[in-house]
């Protein structure tokens, strides 16, 4: 099952102009650079000891057990190129838009005498900025995945199944079965 915000921080991703670090002493270090230099804040942060950030900072300990060095990518994923991926949601949501790629099942709520069996799509759209916009924000507000599909489902319906106002008044559609979903600024 795909995931909505997950997509989102990908396609923002597609942005960067560098890669993330790759060693785990690289990742620590920048945490750290990130809490001005406060190992104790990366440590609460992480889920392991002042002193083990320490010695990942001196490059005393290279592999970190697998667990921890999800949580490292995660967290410096996070925090790498604020401002560029801030550019990148910025252009998304005022002039570029966003396209979205995804096969689901679409159900329907339609006027009486049509059918509203849900039928498996696959679609690629690019969705106009006002819709990049809402998801974007819905995003930063810390809105769930069930309110993000929801918002991708209005989008798609109004772009795609309304054809921006056009035609099929008062279709509501919804994702029934997400089976694949990619977003691409």
């Amino acid at each position: 099952m795909a995931d909505v915000g997950e997509e989102l921080e990908k396609a923002v991703e597609g942005a960067f102009t560098r890669p993330i670090p790759r060693s785990a002493g690289a990742r620590m270090r920048y945490l750290v650079k990130q809490y001005k230099g406060r190992t104790k804040q990366v440590a609460l942060l992480l889920g392991i000891t002042q002193r083990t950030v320490e010695r990942y900072v001196k490059d005393q300990i290279k592999r970190p057990r697998p667990e921890l060095a999800a949580r490292m990518e995660r967290e410096v994923r996070r925090r790498w190129q604020p401002q560029i991926r801030a550019r990148a949601k910025r252009a998304a949501s005022t002039t570029d838009g966003i396209m979205i790629d995804t096969r689901a099942r679409f159900g329907f709520t339609a006027a009486p005498g049509t059918t509203d069996d849900a039928r498996l799509r696959h679609l690629t759209l690019a969705l106009p900025p006002e819709h990049a916009a809402r998801l974007f924000d819905a995003q930063d507000a810390g809105a769930t995945e069930q309110q993000l599909q929801r918002i991708a489902a209005e989008a798609l319906g109004d772009v795609y199944f309304r054809d921006s106002g056009r035609r099929a008044h008062g279709l509501e559609v919804e994702f029934t079965d997400l089976e694949h979903l990619e977003f691409e600024l």
